[in-house]
Order: C-alpha cells, then sequence, then structure tokens
C-alpha cells in the first residue's frame, strides 16, 4: 500500500509537539502510544505553565483579582466541553480526574439512589476495567446482578442479543464508544435506542475515552444519559476529566465526596449542597489542568475533524497491511478499513510473548503498549494473554508506521535466530 500523504494543514500538526522531537535509545522517538496518553501540543503545556504562574489562585473563594480570573478561566471550560460534545447546558459538565474516576461517580451516587437487590447492570464484553469492576462492586454491594452483552469471534459487540438481556430491572447500561484494545467503534445510537424501547427506566452511561481525540461526538444525538472522558488522551494534561449527565438525572444524584466548595450552607443539625455541577466537586480542583484542558480542546476543534478521521482512518489501514504482510503476525478485531475502526491496532505473534516484543520495539525507537491494557475479559474471549498494541494520534505519519513494521520484522528475525 502506498504512503498516505495528508492534507497540507494536517502535514504541519507533528510540529506543534515538541516530545516527539526526542531520541531513545540513540533513535528518533516513534510514539505510537496515544491510547494510553496523548502528547501535548505547544498551546496545551504553554496554558498550563500560565496558569500556574499568571492565575495561581484557589477558586470560587477569594475575591482578589487573580482568584476571579482563575475562576472565571476554569468555568470558561464547561462551556468548551459543552460545545466539544453538543451537550445542552455547561451546568451538565462535572470535571473529574479522568474517565475512571468519573464512572466511579456514576457507580456510587447510582448505587445508593437507584440500585436495589435484584436489579440488574449491564455492561459489554470489550470493557475497559475502569467501565467494569466499578459496576462489579456496585452489584456486589446492593445485590444486583451484573449482565454481560457478549461479543463476536473477531471481538465486536454481538448487537443482536442485546433485547434478551434488557428487563424491566436493568437499571444502568454501561458501555464503551470505542475499544482501547481493538478500536472497533461501538453503535451506541441503536444499542441506546433499543435499551429505550425495552429499559426505558435504565441509566445509559458510555465511555468515550477512546473516541473523542478521533471522533466527533454529540451526546444528544447518541442519546445517552451521561458520558465521559479523560483529557490527557485529547492532547490535555493528567489530571483533569469530564463526566457529562442529563441535568434531570444530576440533581437527583445524591453528592459523591464531601468538602469545601461543594456546600452551600453548613450547620452542625444540616448541611446544604450546592446545585450542579459543584454539588460533586468537592475539595480544591485541578485547576490549572482543567485550564489546559480548555487548550486541548481549542486546539483539537480548530482541526478539520472529518479529514483528520479519514486521515487516521487512512493511515490505520497502512499500518494494519504492513503488519499483516509480516510472516507470524496476526491482527485481531477484523481488518476493517473504513471508519468503523478509531486508529488503535493490536497485534500478537504466536511464540512471543507481547512484553519481549515490545521491548525490542522500544529498543528500536518504537513506543507501543503492550499486554492485556486493562481488559482480561476481552483477552479471555479471544483465547490470549496479551496483545502488542499500537495507537496513532493527529501526529502519526506513516514514516512511523513504516517504523513500527520495519522493527517488528527485525524483532521477529532475531527472536527467530535465536
Amino acid at each position: 500500500m502506498l504512503p498516505v500523504d495528508p492534507l497540507p494543514a494536517l502535514a504541519k500538526l507533528r510540529a506543534d509537539f515538541p516530545a516527539l522531537q526526542q531520541k531513545v535509545h540513540g533513535r528518533p522517538w516513534v510514539y505510537l502510544d496515544s491510547a494510553s496518553t496523548a502528547q501535548k501540543p505547544q498551546v496545551v503545556l504553554d496554558t498550563l505553565q500560565r496558569a500556574y504562574v499568571d492565575l495561581c489562585a484557589n477558586i470560587h473563594r477569594g475575591v482578589h483579582q487573580k482568584s476571579q480570573q482563575a475562576s472565571d478561566a476554569y468555568e470558561a471550560v464547561r462551556e468548551k466541553v459543552r460545545r466539544f460534545l453538543n451537550a445542552p447546558h455547561a451546568a451538565e459538565v462535572v470535571f473529574t480526574r479522568g474517565t475512571t474516576e468519573a464512572v466511579n461517580l456514576l457507580a456510587q451516587t447510582l448505587g445508593q439512589s437507584q440500585v436495589q437487590s435484584g436489579d440488574e447492570v449491564l455492561v459489554s464484553g470489550l470493557e475497559h476495567h475502569s467501565n467494569l469492576v466499578p459496576w462489579q462492586r456496585l452489584c456486589e454491594e446492593r445485590r444486583a446482578a451484573l449482565r454481560v452483552l457478549p461479543l463476536a469471534t473477531d471481538g465486536a459487540i454481538a448487537a443482536e442479543r442485546l433485547p434478551e438481556l434488557l428487563s424491566e430491572r436493568t437499571r444502568i447500561v454501561a458501555l464503551s464508544h470505542a475499544s482501547n484494545v481493538l478500536g472497533c467503534i461501538v453503535p451506541v445510537a441503536a444499542l441506546v435506542s433499543e435499551v429505550r424501547r425495552r429499559a426505558p427506566h435504565a441509566v445509559v452511561l458510555v465511555d468515550g475515552a477512546q473516541a473523542v481525540p478521533h471522533l466527533p461526538v454529540d451526546v444528544q444525538a447518541l442519546g445517552c444519559d451521561a458520558y465521559c472522558f479523560s483529557g490527557h488522551k485529547l492532547y490535555g494534561p493528567t489530571g483533569a476529566g469530564v463526566l457529562w449527565g442529563r441535568r434531570a438525572l444530576l440533581d437527583a444524584l445524591p453528592p459523591w465526596q464531601s468538602g469545601g466548595d461543594m456546600v452551600l450552607s453548613v450547620a452542625f443539625d444540616q448541611t446544604l449542597y450546592q446545585d450542579v455541577p459543584h454539588k460533586f466537586e468537592a475539595g480544591t480542583p485541578a485547576i490549572a489542568e482543567v485550564i489546559a484542558l480548555g487548550a486541548a480542546l481549542d486546539y483539537l476543534s480548530a482541526i478539520d475533524r472529518p479529514a483528520l478521521l479519514a486521515y487516521e482512518s487512512k493511515l490505520r489501514a497502512f499500518a494494519v497491511a504492513g503488519l499483516q504482510q509480516i510472516d507470524g503476525v496476526r491482527v485481531l478485531g477484523g481488518h476493517a478499513t473504513d471508519a468503523s475502526h478509531v486508529p488503535v491496532i493490536s497485534f500478537v505473534v504466536p511464540g512471543v510473548h507481547p512484553h519481549d516484543l515490545g521491548t525490542a520495539l522500544d529498543f528500536e525507537g518504537v513506543a507501543v503498549r503492550t499486554g492485556h491494557h486493562c481488559a482480561q475479559p476481552l483477552m479471555a474471549h479471544l483465547g490470549i494473554v496479551g496483545t502488542v498494541r499500537a495507537s496513532l494520534g493527529c501526529y502519526t505519519n506513516h514514516a512511523d508506521l513504516q517504523a513500527l513494521a520495519s522493527a517488528v520484522e527485525q524483532a521477529l528475525h532475531l527472536f527467530r535466530r535465536r
């Protein structure tokens, strides 16, 4: 397959990421682990520094100028998130430390208020541990039943099985928008429609951690009740994430953590809480990180997203084709070359442990992820212990993927000689 030439505007993106100028083991660094965490553009790094230097004050508390400026900058990010997700109201945006905290917030507050013994929680077999274990614990605590939407042989969700798993006792449905292992995009809108028909009172949460860097997301079109993501996977800093929830849902939930800023008034006999979203944000938040998340959203929103999605899809097809040409390499999850996958590619080589191959690739300057990717039930379904995963970002080019194929081929040659 011929290399994929990006649009001129996309070709220039790479220069915005200073970390990509580094060398590893004396070689140019080829970063193919964006699904784990994305590199940060200079504008995000500059915003983070400015927030710590020019706006270093606590928010929502001070009457002095810097506190008010920091509060305004922090709160302005809610509107940026609202636009990014096409959510109805900025007040529906709750800041968390990331996807994991967002799911735990919902699991614990929904557990207190809406899940009883004998109720059911439905997850899919694709889920990251962060969108499985909190629901598993909730079911154990509330004596509810955890039900699992099964997978097809290739790891895609068996959507046709959904109707038989829904009932009047279904209280929560938790789904990924895209797999962090296989890259397959889940047909969320269609699944939500089925949930509405058969379990209209169920709350539907979507884990969007792997989707938001690549797909335009419209929560109103998806029809879900809650959507969450981590800032660090879409070119923002660590420690800042988002839970969007329908206002009616958030209003009905009890507070999660308690402390400063989430209270309206406190007395020994009674405490009154703030309205959403502030009732879910106890204590001093990651102020600088949230402000820098806003810069990451601005950066990504300024890109021609349909063009980027098409380019990343072609890059994925280019990478898959290159890997398939190497004797012994098996790419998992189907080999679709259309927009049915985000640019995440997992592969295995029988007889070679993923950790060994990943270590060999690192010595060639190629950074990939190896292991079970916090998706052990999916690994069990596929009959493997782990994979090598290459994941792309807006800065990835065909030279990176040629380097990946070359490094894999060289590593396997050395393994076989031994």
